[in-house]
């Protein structure tokens, strides 16, 4: 693209461009995402959000916050809070309009009723089972309801009754009177009402017949004045019902529109198995950070602004794909590389003597915050005889291209000096417990005045004034791309990672982590992004690992353009 020319729009935002130069709606732009409270939003509801505020925003609109809450046996409060919560965080406001389907309820049971009048709808009693049968299928015809051709009084009379509680669960429903012949299923007299005798977390026990979905979604939009009501691509067989009923009553008539709904590698975002993760204890809760839930990723240290940035990099399509959650892991490092203050922690850790280097001295050195962020400023970081460096960094045989820490190697500590080993003490087991090393005073800085290189730099702490930390090491949840993907006999959890997370309890830190709070985030170097868990205290501090520092994306693009060039 060249300078000055404009990014090209997708699909969506051209209709909606085309719709205000027409001066369609009257030049209005009103969105809205309409989660149901009966679970908590993921990364899938993330891309909805920014598709539907993002939309709003950009052409100068409104979007609403609604609570699609028809089913009063799987909603709660706590989800309703939970939701308002999570789009607050994703950085999206709706002003005062946060609405509720419920609040509607008396306006569709009139409209429900000018159905009945039109002769459009009608009190069916086939049972579940026996509705199911007379639906048809993709390659049948239905068969029309027996109770189909009931009079308006009598239609009206039943619904009525409905309404008033005089029936059982299931005895009978109130279905719009289409075509049990067309080719839509969707068409085949859908069910508008059901009965249900259940408490409704906001309106209690006043009603006992509760709106289907596809009769409530359409009148919500209506009534609130939607101008276009943006949906994932299963509501693409819908849409034709959505235009009827609103059709049929003669009302506001948004404009539906579908769009891809996401579809990431290593990750299932389907509501039933999330619950089964939830309910059988693979996971420890809802906001577990391997779950791709946003209470899941906040607590990952995933920052709102990197979730917001990957849904506007993978776009809005008309077909369905997968998205490589490297892309993810991506944008998270983008934004986290720029903000976070850099620490030194050592995860297992190995003791380390500096032999030459006086017991009763300590110092104190200067470290970056921040190199991408000058205004970050620097911090003092203690240093003593004594310190810990990972086990990881010392072989005591060194394999080929290792170049830390070995026997007779010369290594650079960060910020500090070029030590060189000597010696290693090992347990009863044949473990290396301490390195015995010495140490050049003339390389402070970690720089030689005599222009000798090293091949390594270690991250290290100091022993004495070392804080000890828990880390939780996350990985993967799935082991496949496509945890769907099982052998016959089995399920989803044959893929379950079982090394997805690794708990370290005796990591050490520099003290100036003393002062970390909750949510925050901080790069450990060389080891990754880490965040402060919420369950952290005074006496233990808990970091979650957010992302490694290799970043697998960038060597995918980088192999797919090399591919392309070749």
């Amino acid at each position: 693209m060249n300078k000055g020319e404009e990014k090209p729009l997708d699909f969506i935002r051209e209709i909606v461009k085309k719709d205000l130069e027409a001066g369609v709606f009257n030049g209005r732009v009103h969105t809205r995402f309409p989660p149901e409270p009966n679970g908590y939003l993921h990364i899938g509801h993330a891309k909805a959000i920014s598709i539907d505020f993002g939309i709003a925003e950009e052409f100068g609109g409104l979007c609403n916050l609604r609570m699609d809450d028809t089913n009063p046996t799987k909603e709660e409060a706590e989800y309703v809070s939970a939701i308002i919560e999570d789009v607050r965080w994703l950085g999206y406001d709706w002003g005062d309009r946060l609405t509720y389907a419920s609040d509607y309820y008396e306006q569709m049971y009139q409209y429900a009723e000018e159905l009945i009048k039109k002769g459009l709808a009608y009190v069916c009693e086939l049972t579940p089972e026996e509705l199911r049968e007379y639906r048809g299928s993709l390659t049948e015809p239905g068969r029309e309801s027996p109770y189909r051709a009931r009079s308006v009084e009598e239609n009206l009379v039943l619904f009525r009754r409905m309404k008033a509680g005089e029936f059982p669960d299931g005895t009978k429903t109130l279905r719009a009177k289409i075509d049990m012949a067309s080719p839509n299923l969707n068409m085949r007299d859908p069910v508008m009402y059901r009965i249900v005798h259940a408490s409704h977390y906001r309106t209690g026990n006043a009603w006992c017949i509760y709106p289907t979905y596809d009769w409530a979604h359409g009148l919500e939009d209506s009534i609130e004045g939607i101008t276009h009501s943006l949906c994932t691509l299963e509501f693409e067989d819908h849409r034709p019902l959505y235009d009827w009923f609103l059709e049929k009553l003669g009302v506001h008539h948004p404009r539906q529109i579908e769009f891809a709904r996401l579809n990431l590698t290593y990750t299932v975002l389907s509501k039933r198995i999330l619950q089964r993760l939830v309910q059988e204890g693979y996971v420890s809760g809802w906001d577990d950070p391997r779950l791709p839930t946003l209470r899941g990723m906040r607590r990952r240290g995933y920052p709102p602004e990197a979730i917001r940035d990957f849904c506007a990099r993978i776009g809005v399509a008309k077909t369905d794909s997968v998205v490589d959650y490297a892309l993810l892991e991506h944008c998270v490092r983008e934004v986290l590389n720029k903000k976070c203050q850099r620490v030194m922690a050592v995860l297992r850790p190995l003791r380390v003597v500096i032999e030459n280097y006086p017991e009763d001295r300590k110092e104190e050195l200067e470290a970056i915050n921040n190199p991408e962020d000058p205004s970050a400023g620097t911090r003092k970081i203690p240093f003593s005889r004594v310190i810990y460096i990972e086990q990881d960094d010392f072989m005591e045989e060194p394999a080929p291209k290792f170049y830390r820490l070995a026997p007779g190697r010369e290594v650079r500590l960060r910020y500090a000096y070029f030590i060189k080993c000597h010696g290693y003490h090992k347990d009863r087991n044949g473990r290396i417990v301490e390195l015995r090393c010495t140490y050049d005073p003339d390389t402070r800085g970690g720089n030689a005045p005599d222009g000798r290189k090293v091949k390594a730099t270690l991250h290290w702490v100091s022993a004495e004034e070392a804080l000890k930390v828990e880390v939780r090491l996350y990985d993967r949840l799935f082991l496949k791309e496509d945890p769907l993907d099982f052998p016959e006999g089995s399920d989803f959890v044959a893929n379950l990672n079982p090394h997805s997370l690794t708990v370290l309890t005796n990591c050490l830190a520099e003290p100036c982590l003393l002062s970390a709070k909750p949510w925050e985030t901080y790069q450990f170097e060389r080891l990754g992004y880490f965040c402060v868990d919420p369950d952290s205290s005074e006496s233990r501090l808990v970091f979650n690992r957010t992302v490694d520092l290799k970043d697998e994306w960038a060597r995918i693009k980088k192999q797919y353009l090399k591919e392309k060039q070749g």
